[in-house]
């Protein structure tokens, strides 16, 4: 559950500034841009905006409700790195620990040198996507880290920012299942460390089949020509209970990722339990690739994207470039962005906590975009 709705001018906000963004989403979908959404908006914890737009199906009328549950796209990489950063403070491994110290196969065509770190922050010089290998199924963490192991770098780790929309956070879903001692499957290790303590009740890996009747089906509404073919993003809505890919495979809902951006801006302290200490967390917002280039997912063609990844999670960083948390936001902002669709962040500094979970995807320079509008009409709404 998330907390009750606050009047926004008690939270700081003009209220006729921050009903801009309902407006703007309701002419979203009214135009076909897209089909629906569900949006929070909060500051200091205390919830200002919670409001579902639109279409589950446009097809079928299917009205938008707040519970509803979506296919998390790439937010899920975020889970999965919380789960990393886990065993990294049990002491288990270290963010600049080799990979193939805890998969010995790994080393093969010279990858020794790459660690934790460079699978986080997609800086490991492996090839984004893997095409033509039969063998490989991207919801399968054990055929995925076999297929990075067979990988050859494309250049050396640290060199490059290369975005992986999967395989990189199947391998480190893998250095997590190996380094369990209970032998759990992915899946429930991030059930019981991940989603219980921080409240998310209705997160899996996966589809269960106990959410089917509120799952909003994946449906690309913008088909141009972009970094992600419509046909790959709407296959997502073909995995099962026990389908593992956890780099974008989770159901959730826009109540859940709430709790889960909360638990960040608190410094770990989840709803129920606390699943990182303060000093961690800050260890991981740091932004850790700076203006470096990301090389895959470009979204100003002709002029670099600046990659800003800290261990966890997207950063806004400094300057005028394109960023789905707002050119009015603060450098230290954070986040994450689901292909076409999703957005989360936080700005410590204003202690604004934002999730849009929408139906009827983007192309992602476009959805980038949309998200750019949206989140400066939070920020341009606070007066103190």
């Amino acid at each position: 559950m998330t907390p009750p709705i606050q009047n926004p001018v008690h939270l700081g906000f003009d209220a006729d500034r921050l009903n801009r963004l309902p407006q703007a989403i309701e002419a979203d979908v009214e135009a076909g841009r897209i089909d629906g959404a569900v949006l929070i908006v909060a500051r200091g914890g205390q919830v200002a905006l919670h409001r579902a737009f639109g279409f589950a199906h446009r097809e079928t009328g299917r009205a938008m409700a707040l519970d509803d549950v979506f296919m998390s796209m790439s937010l899920s990489k975020q889970f999965t790195n919380l789960t990393v950063l886990q065993r990294i403070e049990r002491g288990e491994i270290s963010i600049d620990t080799p990979v193939a110290t805890v998969i010995p196969e790994f080393a093969e065509h010279g990858k020794g040198a790459i660690t934790i770190g460079h699978l986080i922050t997609h800086s490991s010089g492996l090839p984004p996507v893997i095409l033509g290998d039969r063998s490989l199924n991207a919801a399968d963490i054990g055929s995925v880290a076999a297929a990075l192991c067979r990988a050859v770098p494309l250049c050396p780790p640290g060199e490059k920012v290369m975005y992986s929309p999967v395989l990189a956070h199947g391998l480190l879903a893998e250095i997590v299942r190996r380094l369990d001692g209970e032998g759990r499957r992915f899946g429930r290790i991030l059930a019981e460390d991940v989603f219980e303590p921080l409240g998310m009740t209705e997160s899996a890996l996966g589809i269960p089949a106990h959410l089917r009747s509120r799952y909003v089906p994946v449906v690309v509404r913008d088909p141009s020509p972009g970094m992600f073919p419509p046909g790959v993003l709407e296959s997502s809505d073909r995995l099962k209970p026990d389908s593992e890919m956890p780099g974008g495979g989770c159901t959730v809902t826009a109540g859940d990722v709430f709790h889960f951006a909360e638990a960040w801006r608190q410094e770990g302290r989840g709803l129920h339990r606390r699943v990182l200490s303060p000093a961690m967390a800050r260890f991981a917002l740091a932004d850790r690739t700076g203006t470096m280039p990301n090389e895959f997912f470009d979204l100003t063609p002709g002029r670099p994207t600046p990659s800003h990844y800290s261990y966890g999670f997207w950063t806004r960083g400094p300057g005028i470039h394109a960023t789905a948390f707002g050119h009015l936001a603060s450098p230290a902002t954070f986040g994450g962005l689901g292909a076409g669709s999703h957005a989360f962040w936080v700005d410590p500094v204003s202690e604004v906590t934002y999730v849009f979970l929408s139906a009827g995807l983007l192309e992602e320079r476009a959805s980038v975009e949309r998200h750019r509008r949206y989140a400066d009409l939070v920020h341009a709404a606070l007066e103190r």
